[in-house]
């Protein structure tokens, strides 16, 4: 009996103990797979970091290959002169005496040549390890820093987590409500989150719109190029909302009236005959001041006579005392003219400008303005300045202008709606210059204001949109794991006139980060001409002339376009999460002396990409004619594998690494990049789809010079 309630007990002991073991358990599996979460993504993190790291290690492994094979060609060449020493040395050996003084001297002479080039070899050598250890420190500071951020984003999601890492329904609709009423400081707060906690961090919509499809919603240890093969394509701005119209136009010119556009074409006439750069860039005994004081008094002289010429009142005026001080505002008017059209038509003035600026940079010298008496620059008039000067700059803030001034696509849809959209636009135009005027602005000062406002959409839509249509083809053709049987994008220096070494997927990211790059320096392009004209212009910027392999050149240095490009930079990183090849932008140096050659650069890619997508956009319509179907299809097999067989070539070689005599001044470098564009579109006509090309209407890639 004792023994029967003895064991009564231990199973009721057994059974409150198995019951508090099922709800341990439970406990457990939670706690467990919130373990295996967070290792699951501090793994994630851990591999991309690694694949960032083992990157960067490939590039420089890349870059000591190319210059030790340099250092290989050189010391070969120093092995070639100890030879000839050593047989000069046996040679004085076996002369008789009376020919030794000369091979002695033979000597002397080869031995002086051997040591000046060890001497060479050995500044080279110095310079290089100054160099690569500059590189090595730079990326200390870049990785404590990133410790740094995993450190405060630690510290944040665990304060996240302490507060039940859940918000409640309300902050959820406040936090809404305000991203709806603000949201670029909502866009800056998410930009303020911490990197390490990917799931918080926000792209900018409009470079989002640049990636695959899904990439911009993942966390940024997890994002990498290739993750999709769709494109979100957007056609809004770099920065939404309504303190964006704010920011843009403090850097997009007014358009010209009918008035300055008569004093444009004078100026362009007197830049069309204008010597000034031939006559100042020159090494020359005379004084260059004195040469820049005459050519630029030169230049106002033929640009007043043809204001004779076209107002004979106006022109008496200007020239009756020959005193261009008095005159000062005139000028400066006339060449603010210039500038401002120039940004706003970049193609044109293609010849005349840099005489312009050129000419522009020399009066900013204080020597020359002495000497001239006045200053010939003054400030760009900009959308924003002008609505400043005149009381109304709360016009940038209404939510009606993104209407006023947007871009109507016509495309394939039916023409009521476009019609539709066009009277909104006209709509929305007259409210805002009825609802803004007042005794100094008039509506149709208004209209300017929101036209010049329109032409800088129009610019986006003409300069960026190809940039998006390039990458719609690539990523909709290619996939950075896989490839068909002779789709693959991978390259080999030295084949093909190839300079880098790239597998498939890495030649894909590299494409791929390359576009985007591309078309976020285009959405910030007018910013940029401001910038380089502040860089270029400002009083006491001297420059050196020196020879740069192309002829002499004005090397300047761009401290704003530098930090902007930066920045541009930055972002693309971010977005992108990794990045192939180098990331040095050069700028006033022997690759691009100063910032006109930047902007010259990089105008020039929707010349490159506009031609590409235009004959890609036109090979379906020429399938369809029955003769030129049957001629793709004989040629290429399809349409289809015609449009492959052009964007396989163009993704391989415009992006080799080709264009430069070294690897240095062409290879992966950001600028780089653009040079091996270049260097495929002056090989095109040998190419096997170049009749295809001649079919679809191409003409070449460098446009009108008029």
């Amino acid at each position: 009996m004792e023994h029967h309630h003895l064991n009564e007990r231990l199973s009721a002991v057994l059974d409150s103990e198995g019951t508090a073991n099922v709800s341990v358990d439970t406990g457990c599996d939670a706690i467990t797979e919130t373990a295996f979460n967070e290792e699951h993504q501090l793994r994630l993190k851990a591999e991309a970091d690694a694949l960032d790291k083992a990157t960067r290690l490939q590039v420089a492994q890349e870059q000591l290959a190319e210059y030790a094979s340099e250092k290989s060609q050189a010391a070969a060449t120093v092995l070639q002169h100890a030879e000839a020493v050593e047989a000069a040395l046996a040679a004085l050996a076996a002369a008789s005496s009376s020919s030794s003084s000369q091979v002695s001297g033979e000597l002397l002479q080869q031995v002086a040549a051997l040591k000046q080039q060890l001497a060479d070899a050995a500044l080279e050598a110095q310079a290089f390890s100054e160099q690569q250890q500059a590189d090595v420190e730079r990326l200390k500071r870049s990785s404590q820093q990133a410790q740094l951020m995993d450190v405060d984003g630690a510290v944040e999601h665990k304060r996240l987590r302490d507060d039940g890492g859940i918000s409640s329904s309300s902050e959820d609709d406040d936090e809404q409500q305000q991203a709806e009423d603000d949201p670029i400081s909502s866009q800056d707060e998410d930009a303020a989150a911490t990197a390490a906690d990917g799931s918080q961090q926000q792209v900018d919509p409009a470079l989002a719109a640049a990636l695959p499809v899904g990439m911009e919603t993942l966390p940024l240890s997890q994002r990498k190029l290739g993750s999709s093969t769709s494109l979100s394509s957007s056609g809004k701005q770099a920065t939404g909302g309504r303190t964006s119209f704010r920011e843009r136009c403090k850097y997009i010119p007014l358009r010209l009236q009918l008035e300055e556009r008569r004093l444009l074409r004078l100026l362009e006439a007197a830049l069309n005959v204008s010597e000034y750069t031939d006559k100042v860039d020159i090494l020359a005994w005379r004084s260059k001041t004195s040469r820049m004081h005459a050519q630029i008094k030169d230049f106002c002289a033929i640009l007043s006579g043809l204001v004779v010429a076209q107002d004979y009142k106006r022109g008496q005026q200007l020239v009756a005392d020959r005193d261009f001080e008095q005159n000062a505002e005139f000028f400066q008017d006339v060449f603010e003219i210039g500038r401002r059209y120039k940004i706003m038509n970049p193609e044109k003035m293609r010849s005349e400008f840099g005489k312009l600026m050129y000419m522009l940079m020399d009066s900013s010298d204080p020597g020359v303005q002495e000497l001239l008496g006045f200053s010939c620059v003054r400030p760009l008039r900009t959308v924003a300045a002008f609505l400043e000067e005149r009381g109304r700059l709360e016009l940038l803030d209404d939510p009606l202008l993104e209407v006023a001034t947007a871009e109507i696509v016509a495309g394939e849809r039916p023409r009521a709606l476009v019609q539709r959209d066009i009277k909104r636009k006209e709509s929305a135009r007259q409210t805002l210059a009825r609802k803004y005027k007042h005794a100094g602005l008039t509506e149709d000062e208004i209209l300017s204001a929101i036209y010049s406002t329109s032409d800088n959409n129009s610019y986006l839509l003409f300069n960026r949109d190809p940039i998006d249509r390039m990458i719609q083809y690539f990523t909709a053709t290619f996939r950075p794991d896989s490839y068909e049987e002779g789709g693959s994008l991978a390259i080999t220096g030295g084949r093909g006139g190839a300079r880098l070494t790239h597998s498939h997927e890495r030649q894909y990211n590299y494409v791929l980060q390359s576009l985007t790059l591309w078309r976020e320096i285009s959405s910030d392009m007018f910013k940029l001409w401001y910038l380089a004209e502040q860089d270029m212009l400002r009083q006491g910027a001297g420059y050196r002339l020196c020879d740069t392999g192309q002829g002499l050149n004005r090397v300047q240095g761009a401290p704003g376009v530098s930090r902007a490009m930066s920045g541009i930079l930055g972002r693309c990183q971010q977005a992108i999460g990794g990045w192939v090849g180098s990331s040095v932008v050069h700028l006033g140096d022997h690759n691009v002396p100063n910032a006109l050659f930047f902007l010259n650069k990089y105008t020039q890619v929707p010349q490159i990409l506009n031609p590409v997508v235009l004959v890609l956009d036109e090979l379906p319509r020429l399938g369809q004619n029955p003769q030129l179907g049957a001629y793709i299809s004989s040629v290429f097999g399809s349409v289809e594998a015609a449009r492959k067989a052009i964007l396989t070539d163009f993704c391989r070689h415009a992006f080799d690494g080709s264009g430069a005599d070294n690897f240095f001044d062409a290879g992966s470098c950001i600028d780089g990049r653009l040079t091996s564009a270049w260097n495929w579109c002056s090989k095109v006509e040998k190419k096997p789809y170049y009749p295809i090309f001649r079919l679809a209407g191409f003409v070449g890639f460098d446009g009108d010079w008029k």
